[in-house]
């Protein structure tokens, strides 16, 4: 079987963008029972409609249930979880054996895949979990390359890694950073991600840190975008990427990349230097922390840590709301003028350059620059679009 591209979703509107720009599926969180508790935005009305949108585009549908649960924690579970079912979500992503055994007796139709928070990193854990009837593993970020090749050699079951996103500076998200700075429970749903704030650096009274390098206990984002090919070839079930408290606009641009190299690579037999090339630079064009390629080529030292500041990125312009007769309502992010030349993405093909001739408001006034976020403004496109479609700065 190909090996799927899975992509994260905080809501419903960032669910449709990545079915519609290429994934195989999708993960996402309800209000209960989840981490990443302030991206689960899904009521199960949403869930629902969820389920039905990613099925009638041929892709399957995952929900969250992975925080590390405590007594109280159980309660309305075994309801859920049938609920979920008779909503024909295809798993659940749980990092607790009570709850995979909740699930076998309430849920039995639903798929148990282990999450990454059971930090599992050795084919013995992984025999484990195949022993106990999971349907899939999701191996902890940490494994690199030859020890996930030992690992596979040894377990029969469809092992899921990670490709792409943010990284913990604890094993799989066992952390209590969080807990002791916010009050807030890092694995119940509730972190702050307090590693990614910025310190001062004392030794006894001496402050060791610059104005201009606070220190921060973060790690850097995860690109591994050069060890793909590598994953493909081994076969992995699943290839993730974290992030659903990102962007509608981020995840359009990173899942569409990593599509086009997966499907360079089954279409081709490899991904080309060329390919690769085009990938990264379609990922290069969202903001992100400082990028490594994680734990794949091993331990490099120094190599993860993260020590500079994000750069915002300014190549986000507009989305497209509307579309009639050639001219796209387009939604306002970032600065952009009469004359400007823009590109136009939409879920497939390639960005479409364009020249900014002529801007009308919602009332038919003409208007020469956008510079109020959300601002609504008539454009003459170069091709048709939806509102799936975003309008981006030019790379020509």
């Amino acid at each position: 079987m190909k090996t799927e591209l899975l992509a994260p979703a905080g809501d419903l509107e960032r669910l449709k963008i990545a079915v519609m720009y290429g994934a195989d599926a999708v993960y996402f969180g309800g209000r209960q029972f989840s981490l990443r508790a302030r991206a689960s935005n899904f009521s199960l009305e949403d869930i629902r409609e969820a389920a039905d949108f990613a099925h009638e585009y041929g892709c399957r549908a995952y929900v969250t249930v992975n925080m590390i649960p405590h007594d109280s924690d159980f309660i309305g579970l075994p309801e859920y979880l049938k609920t979920l079912q008779d909503f024909g979500i295809d798993a659940i992503i749980c990092a607790s054996r009570a709850i995979m055994t909740i699930c076998r007796q309430a849920a039995p139709d639903l798929e148990v895949h282990i999450s990454t928070q059971q930090t599992t990193t050795n084919s013995l854990a992984a025999a484990y979990w195949q022993k106990q009837g999971a349907d899939r593993l999701v191996l902890g970020r940490e494994v690199d390359l030859m020890n996930l090749k030992t690992i596979m050699s040894r377990v029969e079951m469809p092992i899921e890694v990670f490709i792409h996103g943010g990284m913990c500076a604890n094993y799989s998200g066992r952390c209590t950073i969080s807990n002791l700075l916010t009050n807030r429970d890092a694995n119940r749903g509730g972190c702050a991600q307090s590693c990614r704030w910025n310190y001062h650096l004392y030794h006894g009274e001496q402050l060791l840190d610059r104005p201009d390098c606070l220190l921060s206990l973060g790690s850097r984002d995860m690109a591994a975008a050069d060890y793909l090919e590598d994953l493909l070839r081994l076969n992995v079930a699943s290839l993730k990427i974290e992030g659903r408290m990102k962007t509608a606009y981020y995840l359009a641009n990173v899942i569409k990349a990593y599509r086009f190299m997966i499907d360079r690579y089954y279409n081709n037999g490899e991904i080309s230097g060329e390919d690769l090339a085009c990938g990264k630079k379609m990922l290069a064009r969202v903001a992100n922390r400082p990028t490594y390629n994680g734990f794949y080529g091993g331990r490099e030292s120094g190599s993860q840590i993260y020590t500079l500041p994000s750069q915002p990125s300014q190549n986000y312009v507009a989305s497209v709301t509307d579309y009639r007769d050639g001219f796209g309502l387009l939604e306002t992010r970032n600065f952009y003028r009469k004359g400007d030349l823009l590109a136009l993405m939409n879920p497939q093909g390639q960005d479409i350059s364009f020249r900014v001739e002529r801007m009308t408001d919602e009332d038919g006034q003409e208007v020469e620059i956008a510079n109020r976020p959300m601002q609504r403004l008539w454009v003459k496109l170069p091709a048709p679009a939806d509102r799936y479609s975003f309008i981006k700065m030019s790379e020509d």
